[in-house]
């Protein structure tokens, strides 16, 4: 079982991907996690997204790519993976489902967690709010100039997926909404009524 998981930034999309890599016992790994570990790890990939990493500017698509693929690579996504942060753009997609053909692979469901812009500002502004509280560390991002700038990154360059996997009949829109439980109760709906390969 293949999954990406793709929702605007605050959907819930770690904690869904989360919860179902914990109930399939496959990986959820988001690109922000590949890319640590393979600094990390000193990997050769690893490396050159370092130097990009440490001078504060963008890693590259072929360096993100380079490193997910690395990662699916890995013995414990042979049986399956959840991507969550990945891929961002319709360069990345393509480029995923050559890495996956190669190895006689696909995505075999795409879930997108769909959230409307002004509930989604107060759902970032209360987590940080209750972070605070709490005394843990709150976000940087999770403010509403933080917010407006990933909207419009994600409105750009990772909204158009939504179409290049839905004209693949890979598509599920999930209201990102409702309770966890709820959400988990339809994407696991969705998980059952697609074929595997």
């Amino acid at each position: 079982m293949r999954v990406v998981f793709l929702g605007p930034p605050g959907a819930g999309k770690g904690t869904q991907a989360s919860l179902l890599a914990k109930a399939k016992s496959i990986p959820a790994l988001s690109t922000g996690d590949i890319l640590r570990a393979a600094i990390e790890g000193r990997t050769s990939i690893g490396t050159i997204a370092k130097g990009y990493v440490d001078s504060g500017g963008l890693v590259p698509d072929e360096v993100v790519v380079g490193v997910v693929k690395e990662r699916l690579a890995y013995p414990d996504a042979s049986a399956g993976f959840i991507l969550d942060g990945f891929p961002r753009t319709l360069a990345q997609a393509a480029s995923l489902d050559d890495i996956l053909a190669d190895a006689g692979m696909r995505i075999d469901l795409t879930v997108e967690l769909t959230v409307d812009d002004s509930q989604l500002l107060s759902r970032i502004q209360r987590r940080a709010e209750i972070d605070a509280a709490s005394g843990r560390k709150v976000r940087s991002d999770d403010n509403r100039e933080s917010f407006e700038i990933r909207m419009n990154a994600y409105r750009q360059a990772t909204k158009p997926l939504s179409e290049y996997y839905e004209n693949q009949g890979k598509l599920v829109r999930i209201n990102g909404l409702a309770s966890v439980e709820d959400i988990a109760a339809d994407i696991g709906a969705a998980v059952a009524a697609c074929s595997w390969r």
